[in-house]
């Protein structure tokens, strides 16, 4: 592996899982290549990790995605059900009027470029769990991030492939986008 590579592996640098696991990608990688990691399936991994190696679990986790992109048996983006993206994006407006840009059908026309879709969960003013196109799914988490300023987090899954994931990718950043300015203009 390349010193370069080893800065930044899955979105985390270096440092980062230094800090929380007490060792540097290149090390993981080599504990892991040592263990054959590359032949087992994510989830022993993961637990290898826990186990062997007293990892956290959400660390674990990281850790198995890191080396599975590392060794060019994940994707960017890729997870077991298909591949994932998330998107966010901060407004001007409290976290109840982000809320309802979302619930209320005329007010979602306005910024989302989409007849109908089907809302099969919320949380209110949490979440919202929507079923997409296919077997994709969409889920969207709000935060209060001070008395007039709220946070949008859309997290798309089950994406068929990474060009399907980057589309999606670049569909939500334009959506926040047009319902930033629906709400904020």
């Amino acid at each position: 592996m390349k010193k370069q590579e080893a800065k930044k592996i899955a979105g985390i640098s270096d440092e980062a899982v230094k800090s929380k696991t007490g060792k540097t990608w290149s090390e993981w990688i080599k504990v892991l290549d040592k263990a054959k990691a590359y032949e087992m399936p994510h989830k022993d991994i993961a637990i290898y990790l826990s186990e062997k190696h007293q990892v956290p679990d959400w660390w674990s986790q990281m850790v198995t995605v890191g080396y599975e992109q590392a060794r060019g048996l994940r994707e960017k983006h890729e997870r077991p059900e298909g591949y994932q993206i998330s998107v966010s994006k901060t407004l001007g407006v409290p976290v109840a009027t982000l809320y309802a840009a979302w619930t209320d059908e005329a007010m979602r026309a306005r910024w989302l470029k989409r007849k109908s879709l089907a809302i099969r969960g919320a949380t209110p003013p949490k979440t919202i769990h929507i079923t997409w196109t296919g077997k994709s799914s969409v889920e969207a988490r709000f935060y209060t991030r001070g008395q007039a300023r709220s946070q949008v987090t859309v997290q798309h899954s089950k994406l068929a492939s990474a060009e399907e994931g980057e589309k999606m990718k670049a569909y939500w950043a334009s959506a926040l986008d047009r319902l930033k300015r629906v709400l904020e203009g």
